[in-house]
């Protein structure tokens, strides 16, 4: 009987396989079918891809190579096309040279249609890598083998074992983390996850998926390849709209939960993680802030208990897990001002949340102090001004729409420059209020990423430090 990993194999040998861009992404597909002596072509846009690849596009010269422009026939030729995430098929210069009858996969539908790893799913506009790291960081404290793949960690390609002799290429993980984003989900069908969630939905990447409701569908894809799935009691937009057939459905939110699913609870005067109606732990003992990342150890929760993880167990490891950089980041600093880089915000959903998240854990003499602004890729900000009216004491805005910005609220200062919105910051901050980096846009108006505009805030504010 010939295996999945296989028949697979033998598909790709026999059409002809076309790596469409090589980026991470493109280099792991070409790196696999290199491995398993499949013959391919590669063609990217960009004049010099290879830049980080060097050693491999010399160990590719037999593959016919074309870059600097998405070329017509070797686009109309293909068979299959490997596409990376990045990429838009639907630009004309690629989207009418597609055959009709030409599969496009992205890596993941390889990985899926290679190997049946025990797969936990995550998508959503925010928190999606909290939450996936999170839960990376509890399967191995519980002793599991267990990685992250997607839009996180390393290419999936790279944690299969090749057996090129018998065709068979398999994983030795006991669980794989996904982290998939909009665009890998659209070229995905073949994924069977133990089980997905959606976290949330708000506008973002508009400037691809153009209408909110595409963007809600391509979200949804995710629940169709998943045996049980995770919804979001605080988001009608993550609720199943299509359930398949003895699809399981487990629940998070901020109200208390029923059995059988995850929420928020008051008791004994704290604010506590609850699974059903049995008190897990006190959200001011963990330390994520914010009633957003209280959400997001629900999310994490609920996907290690569809896969069978013990709550109890995974409950007393949530208290090592520090986050990640530039998601609602404590910078230390000297001068009593809370200062949080939460640069990872690049939607509006994300400022939101951060804003919102926030306003419920402050004192009432703690002030806010929001800095915002940059590339908001066609999103639309107004969802942003009852939560700056009622909750912001200042907004601060830089950037390419941060003008727009400035318009949701009397009480602005604009800015050229992330420097001077900290200066202007520190001067109006006092003693314990909290001054937050969450831009609601993307970085790439003046920054290569928002990983670089965190480090600059994070550089800028203990320099202040320094000479306070």
């Amino acid at each position: 009987m010939i295996s999945l990993s296989q028949s697979t194999l033998l598909l790709l040998r026999d059409k002809k396989v076309l790596v469409l861009g090589i980026g991470l992404t493109g280099l792991s597909c070409a790196q696999f079918l290199s491995a398993n002596n499949i013959s391919f072509a590669i063609n990217d846009s960009r004049e010099n891809p290879f830049s980080k690849a060097s050693r491999f596009s010399q160990n590719t010269l037999e593959h016919e190579i074309v870059l600097g422009k998405w070329d017509a026939e070797l686009i109309s030729q293909a068979d299959i096309i490997l596409v990376s995430p990045g990429i838009d098929l639907s630009e004309p210069e690629i989207k009418s040279f597609i055959k009709a009858n030409c599969l496009v996969w992205g890596d993941i539908e390889l990985y899926c249609r290679l190997t049946k790893t025990p797969i936990l799913a995550v998508t959503g506009s925010n928190g999606k890598s909290t939450v996936v790291t999170l839960l990376a960081h509890l399967g191995k404290a519980l002793g599991y083998k267990t990685e992250l793949g997607g839009n996180v960690g390393v290419p999936v390609l790279d944690h299969l074992s090749e057996e090129t002799d018998k065709g068979i290429n398999t994983s030795s993980l006991e669980f794989l983390i996904l982290e998939l984003s909009s665009f890998q989900l659209e070229n995905l069908s073949s994924m069977q996850a133990i089980a997905a969630t959606v976290l949330n939905i708000s506008d973002d990447h508009l400037d691809r998926h153009l209408t909110l409701e595409n963007y809600c569908s391509i979200k949804q894809r995710i629940y169709q390849q998943s045996k049980i799935a995770i919804i979001n009691r605080d988001d009608q937009a993550t609720f199943l709209k299509v359930k398949n057939n003895n699809q399981s459905i487990v629940s998070f939110g901020s109200d208390e939960p029923k059995n059988g699913n995850f929420g928020l609870a008051l008791i004994d005067g704290n604010t506590c993680l609850m699974f059903g109606d049995q008190s897990l732990i006190a959200i001011e003992d963990l330390p994520l802030a914010g009633m957003h990342n209280a959400l997001n150890y629900l999310a994490a929760l609920a996907l290690g208990y569809c896969a069978g993880w013990s709550v109890v167990s995974m409950v007393n490891k949530l208290v090592g897990f520090e986050g990640l950089k530039h998601r609602c980041q404590k910078v230390s600093a000297d001068n009593e001002i809370v200062w949080i880089n939460d640069s990872k915000a690049t939607n509006v959903g994300a400022t939101l949340a951060a804003i919102n998240g926030f306003a419920k854990i402050m004192k009432p003499s703690q002030q806010l102090i929001l800095i915002a602004g940059g590339e908001g890729k066609g999103a639309d900000f107004t969802p942003l001004k009852i939560a700056i009216t009622e909750q912001v004491s200042q907004l601060i805005t830089l950037g390419k729409d941060g003008g727009k910005i400035a318009k949701l609220s009397d009480n602005t200062i604009e800015v050229s420059t992330l420097k001077q919105a900290i200066e202007v910051a520190n001067r109006l901050a006092s003693p314990n209020d909290i001054v937050l980096l969450s831009p609601a846009c993307a970085s790439f108006d003046m920054f290569e990423n928002f990983a670089e505009r965190g480090q600059v805030f994070i550089d800028v504010v203990q320099k202040l430090k320094e000479v306070s």
